[in-house]
């Protein structure tokens, strides 16, 4: 994976944060608090753009320093983990499937395995 699509990944991440957090905040608030989902569904927006923010620095470090290749890697798996922790939690809020709550923790595997590999990348600065 490169800097510029690590970037345009973050930017992309970002800009979907907003919009879903702004509709979930607006247009869902209703739904999801008579189901008892709003705080599941804030907390999927906030994961979502801590990693956002994240995969930002590493693209930019990434640019600045490509010999440091375990950063795609890193990149991979956060993109990952967003897609399985707070897609799942998207899913479940929206359709009341419980048992999707079964692959989150995934996700936060995939979460927690970018970071260590953020750390070993790290280790060749």
């Amino acid at each position: 994976m490169t800097a510029r699509i690590i970037l345009q990944l973050a930017a992309l991440l970002g800009a979907l944060g907003v919009g879903i957090g702004a509709f979930g905040a607006h247009g869902l608030r209703s739904m999801l608090e008579a189901s008892n989902r709003f705080d599941t569904f804030e907390t999927a927006v906030r994961y979502q753009f801590y990693h956002a923010l994240a995969l930002l620095a590493v693209g930019i470090l990434y640019h600045v320093r490509p010999e440091l290749r375990g950063l795609g890697t890193t990149a991979w798996l956060w993109l990952g983990g967003t897609i399985v922790f707070s897609g799942s939690l998207y899913v479940l809020c929206l359709t009341g499937i419980t048992k999707l709550g079964a692959i989150t923790p995934i996700g936060g595997l995939l979460f927690i395995a970018g970071w260590i590999t953020l750390l070993l990348a790290a280790r060749q600065l």
